[in-house]
């Protein structure tokens, strides 16, 4: 079977991202579908038309299937696919009017999945309702130096799991893709509680999203293994990506800003380190071969709305907390941005970087 894909938000030449406003993520996914036998890339829309040709000439699409406004491509070209790679403000309503057209089968949208839980929930919710396939950009699943790990888990290599530790920029923004991890490694267990902390002294908006400068956050699986992340721009507390702790045993993923991961079992002197044969490998690439596949047999995919979800769960629990001054228990019962409304209502005042 064949899959006619179109993009939403192609975003600038990826020669000038402008990181913080836009990866042009457009231009990582598009080869996963163009080398894909099974896929043809057939139109793009964008606000800036000139991006949208930029991307057209790139991508063999024709100038005539050129859009500005993405509903209208929708409905002259009826894709199979689109991929959604947009600022993050924007994706619950492009998620949604596409689920709503009644004409996809499949929307892969880039990561976070939405800036308020109401939005991430009603994107999960709808898709399901309408059984369409929708999948988040959380690529680094199918890179071997964050898989290889898992396997290890589960040969029992360092024994019963206990504590899954995550370091990276930002809770939101970074954060989204090492928790999914810390879930993927303790196979997809649902949380039962979080507590957060966080300093939000200096205004830090990535992709159009707030995103605090430093935070702690705690929270507890059901099967009693516990997550810990502590973000913070150039702060590496943890010292390692992803640290996963056992009874007999701990592997840290991309240690000390190393590639690869190194494992120390109980009794080892010194860590071990693994680099992947496949380091360098196209994480997005991979993923767009699963959305694909997975579209193919119906199988559930890896990186499923659902599982965004949980991730995105923890993500606004852990602000939830913040603003409680207490744990907060799942499933999570607000509809906002915890950290965005307590900006807005000036619990929170983080100064413009220019007025620093």
């Amino acid at each position: 079977m064949g899959y006619r894909i179109a993009f939403i938000g192609t975003g600038p030449e990826p020669d000038n991202p402008v990181w913080g406003e836009s990866a042009a993520m457009a231009y990582r996914h598009a080869p996963g579908y163009r080398d894909d036998d099974r896929c043809e890339i057939v139109s793009c829309a964008d606000l800036v038309r000139e991006n949208a040709e930029a991307f057209a000439q790139e991508f063999d699409i024709d100038t005539n299937l050129i859009f500005e406004d993405y509903n209208e491509m929708l409905r002259k070209i009826e894709p199979d696919i689109v991929s959604v790679c947009t600022p993050v403000p924007t994706h619950a309503p492009i998620v949604l009017d596409c689920i709503r057209s009644g004409i996809l089968k499949a929307i892969h949208c880039e990561k976070p999945m939405a800036t308020t839980w109401e939005d991430a929930r009603r994107m999960a919710q709808e898709a399901a309702k309408n059984s369409i396939q929708l999948t988040f950009n959380h690529q680094r699943r199918f890179v071997s130096d964050w898989r290889e790990p898992k396997e290890r888990i589960e040969n029992g290599e360092i024994g019963e799991l206990q504590r899954l530790e995550v370091s990276c920029g930002e809770l939101l923004d970074n954060g989204t893709h090492y928790i999914d991890l810390a879930n993927f490694y303790n196979d997809e267990c649902s949380s039962e509680w979080v507590l957060g902390g966080l300093d939000y002294r200096t205004e830090h908006i990535k992709y159009g999203a707030h995103n605090e400068n430093h935070g702690l956050a705690v929270w507890a699986y059901e099967n009693g293994v516990h997550g810990l992340i502590s973000t913070g721009v150039g702060e590496e507390m943890i010292g390692a990506r992803n640290r996963i702790i056992g009874t007999d045993g701990t592997i840290e993923v991309h240690p000390a800003g190393e590639t690869g991961y190194r494992i120390r079992r109980s009794g080892d002197e010194d860590w071990q380190m693994f680099k992947s044969e496949d380091e360098h490998c196209d994480g997005v690439k991979l993923a767009i071969d699963h959305v694909i596949n997975c579209l193919d047999t119906g199988e559930v995919p890896e990186i499923s709305a659902r599982r965004a979800l949980a991730v995105t769960e923890i993500i606004f629990g852990a602000w939830e907390s913040v603003r409680q001054r207490s744990r907060v228990d799942f499933p999570l019962t607000i509809d906002d941005n915890p950290l965005e409304s307590m900006v807005q209502s000036g619990d929170i005042n983080p100064v413009p970087e220019e007025e620093q």
